[in-house]
This record gives C-alpha cells, structure tokens and sequence, in this order.
C-alpha cells in the first residue's frame, strides 16, 4: 500500500504542471474560451503599427537573447577502452608467489601477510592485468617500461574509439585532453598522442596530471565548458589512464602497499561535441567537490616517502569515510539539480521536520533510482562501493556494474567509470532515454558526479573491453566479511 501511496504522490508531483493544463483545457472545451477572435482582432487593429512593431522587435531581440545565454549541449559521440590480452593476466597464485619472492617483504612478515590478505578480500578476479613490468622481478620500474606501457594503453583506447565513431578522423580532433595522476613524461602525453595520430598543428592540448582516480570526470567537464562556448561542430577527445610501471612501490609499509595490490592497467578514451550528430549520449548536470580545505582529507591519498626514501603513494585508513563525506557535500549540490520535485519536496519538508520538532528526526533519504536507471560508481575497492551503496540505499542490482568491473579489470584508476558502462551496454540494458549516474573520486580529495543521457544504443553493445567474458558475468563473489 505504501509503495502504491507513493507512486500515486510522484504521478501527481511530478506531472502537476500537465495536470493542471488538462485541467484548464477541459474547462474551455466545456465553457468556451473567455474572449473571442473577432475582440482580439479589433483590439489589433485599434493599435498603433509602430507600437505593434515595436513590440514584435522586442519579443524577437528578448527571444533571441535567451536562447545565445542558454547552455550549448554537449554530447559524448563515442567512448572506447583498453582491453588487455591474456598475457597479461595476473591471478593470485601469480601474485602470491611474486609477493613470496621479494626481499622486502620477506624480510617483514606482518606486511607480507597484510599484501596476501588484502589481495584475497580485494574483490578482484582472476583475470585482471597488470603491465609486462609488473612480471618481472624485482619489477621493472624503468623510464623505458613507463612509456611503453603508456604507448600500449592510450594508443589501443584511441583506436578503439576512433574506429566505433567511424565518421570522426584525427583531422577533426580540435582540442586534446590527457589525464594521468603521476607519471608526467617530458613531452607529455599530449604531445605522444599528436605525433602518433598526426593531428593538426592547431589542436588544442591540454595534459592534466596529479588528480587520481577522479580525473577521467573532471577531463569531461573541462571538455564540456570548453564544448559550450566553441564554434557548433567542434570535436574534443579525451583520454584517461594511469601508468603503473612507474610508480611500484618497493617498501613494507601497510598504507603504501595497497596501491600494487589493487590498481591494475587501463586506459579510456571519448570523443565528446556540441553536434548532435551521430552522438551516443548527452551530458547533463556535472558536479565537482573538493575537500583540500580539511587537512585529512587532504592528506588522504599522499604521494611522499616512506622512513626508508622510499616513495610511494599512501592511502589513509580512512579512505572510505572520506569518500563518503565528500559524496555527501556534493549530493547537497548535485541533488537538487536531477531529482523530480516529488523527491525534493520529501527532502524539504524532512529538513523542515527537523528544524521545527527535534534534532533527532531522521533526514529522508532521497531516492536517486527515480532520476538514474544506470550508476557507474568508482570501483575503488570494495569497502568503498559497499559505502556509496549504502549511503545512497543502492540495491546490488544497481551497483552490479561496479563489483563486476572491479572482479574483472580491477582499480583502472580515471578510466574505470567508462569499463562500467561498457558493462551495462554489453549486458544490453541500455536504451534510449535512460539516464546514467557516473561518480568518480579522486586525490585532494575531490568528488565529480556526472549525469548522461542515453540518444543512441551502441549498434554492437558486446564490441568492447567486455566482448570476450560478458557471458560469464554476473559472477557470484564470496562473502569475506568486514575489509581490510
């Protein structure tokens, strides 16, 4: 009965406006309309032709306006990702053995415990990868390796997009965005993208770096305000990714070992316009957070040196508390803008409650599944998805996606958002007119929230990182009881 009470209240709210238009339609359909054509008429003719000229000049500059300020729409025509070849794998019999065979944690056995049993409970599969440097031992942590697992990975993700967006070449590439936290070569990964696709000497480049697992989000929406005051037809590609040759860290401390147990290679590309044309989706609201004002947030994901020199990139206990603070502060912002009025009038009178009766009153908890069909969560591990899902009262329906990407690819870092929504569009459950929830989080600490709308359905939904194990997902994961 509740839930039928409800659906009748959000029926009723959320269409008021077309309610009370058919109202007023039958009203006049039964009464008759309250003046007639030939009064308006005579009234015309009674006025002035330079005072109704006027007024049309007026209507026409006061219209015109209105649309030049209006916000041009920006549109993601096509995405593509890196899918590793099997060779890459790295399963935990694997990992377990290379853990075993390394001096410094040999030489420490409460940290070599702590890697084997964050491995175990990380929620990742048997098949995600890691770089050819990653195989060796001691890994290899070389220039050398950096940049060719960057060429590997960035390269493959732009040639998987551009040839899903056939009818967009290199030549109409205008403006270039590269994102990656720490490795930053000289010349940057802009520069390797031009020469090896030949984009022209115009192109705009722009090589962001430092940002973490955030970055892909904020790369869109640097492409979306760049987008909306650009000449109509203007092409923006973007690229997110993580190289992790570079960055292995080689120490015994707990806190700086949980990056070589949970990130592994990936890399995303998009093609993102303010054309319409042969578009994939269009973005809607984007909503950018930052916490670096509080000191812990601040210092909750940190690139320093451990007591020995060792550098490495620390992640606080408090991670997963943080992200979900930093959630919270941006659904106060994000919220208003996606929920259907039924929703934000929930939350109004809650708030109202509150403020009136007590403290103690419980806030309500805006349902988002009314605004989203789709949440592509950042799979940063799974104590943060079991976070996001509780905080947001997710069913595991909704945070499917995130857990499977995770099992299969593991942390891709900026990237891993658009492996999920390939999961959704492999599994075929994308259709037109759905509404996507992406949620990203990064070092500083900072949260994006981006919403997409589904124009078109991928023509082949299993042509993607997924192509070759989507039938085996969903996969049942084990119970491993509280994380690490």
């Amino acid at each position: 009965m509740a839930t039928l009470l409800k659906a009748s209240y959000e029926l009723v709210v959320n269409n008021f406006l077309a309610i009370v238009g058919a109202a007023l339609a039958a009203a006049v359909l039964m009464r008759g309309w309250p003046f007639s054509i030939d009064g308006v008429a005579r009234w015309l003719h009674a006025q002035r032709p330079v005072h109704l000229l006027t007024a049309a000049i007026l209507t026409a500059a006061v219209a015109k306006l209105i649309r030049a300020r209006r916000p041009r729409d920006v549109y993601l025509v096509e995405y593509g990702c890196f899918r590793p070849r099997p060779c890459f794998r790295a399963p935990f019999a694997t990992c377990r053995e290379h853990v075993h065979l390394l001096p410094y944690l040999l030489a420490d056995k409460e940290s070599l415990s702590f890697a084997i049993r964050l491995l175990e409970r990380s929620g990742l599969g048997e098949e995600t990868c890691l770089p050819d440097s990653y195989h060796y031992m001691p890994p290899d942590r070389s220039l050398a390796a950096a940049r060719e697992e960057a060429e590997l990975v960035i390269f493959s993700a732009i040639d998987d997009v551009f040839a899903k967006a056939a009818a967009v070449t290199p030549a109409d590439i205008d403006v270039l965005i590269v994102n990656c936290s720490i490795f930053t070569p000289t010349p940057v990964f802009t520069d390797m993208v031009v020469n090896r696709y030949r984009l022209r000497a115009g192109v705009r480049a722009l090589n962001l770096s430092g940002m973490g697992c955030g970055a892909g989000l904020i790369s869109i929406g640097l492409a979306r305000n760049l987008l909306q005051v650009a000449p109509p037809g203007t092409h923006v590609l973007t690229v997110s990714t993580e190289i992790l040759s570079s960055q292995y860290y080689v120490g015994s401390e707990r806190a700086m070992l949980l990056p070589n147990c949970l990130f592994r290679m990936g890399a995303a590309a998009t093609i993102l316009s303010n054309s319409a044309d042969r578009a994939r989706f269009r973005l809607g609201r984007i909503v950018r957070t930052m916490t670096a004002a509080r000191d812990a947030d601040y210092r909750c994901i940190f690139q320093e040196e451990d007591n020995k020199g060792l550098r490495g990139v620390r992640l606080s206990k408090d991670l997963t508390a943080t992200a979900g603070g930093a959630l919270k502060r941006n659904i106060v912002a994000f919220g208003p803008l996606v929920l259907p009025v039924s929703e934000q009038i929930l939350v109004a009178v809650s708030l109202l409650k509150r403020k009136l009766l007590s403290k103690v009153v419980r806030l309500y908890r805006p349902d988002f599944r009314t605004a989203f069909e789709h949440f592509c969560i950042h799979a940063g591990g799974r104590a943060v998805i079991d976070e996001v899902q509780r905080g947001l009262g997710l069913s595991d329906e909704d945070v499917e996606a995130s857990r499977m990407t995770l099992h299969r690819f593991g942390n891709t870092s900026s990237s891993l958002v658009m492996y999920e929504l390939a999961y959704t569009e492999a599994k075929g459950r994308m259709r037109k007119g759905d509404r996507v929830w992406m949620i990203s989080f990064g070092a500083g600490f900072e949260c994006s929230c981006v919403a997409l709308e589904c124009v078109r359905p991928a023509a082949d939904p299993a042509d993607g990182p997924w192509a070759d194990c989507i039938h085996r997902y969903p996969v049942q994961l084990p119970d491993l009881g509280r994380d690490i």
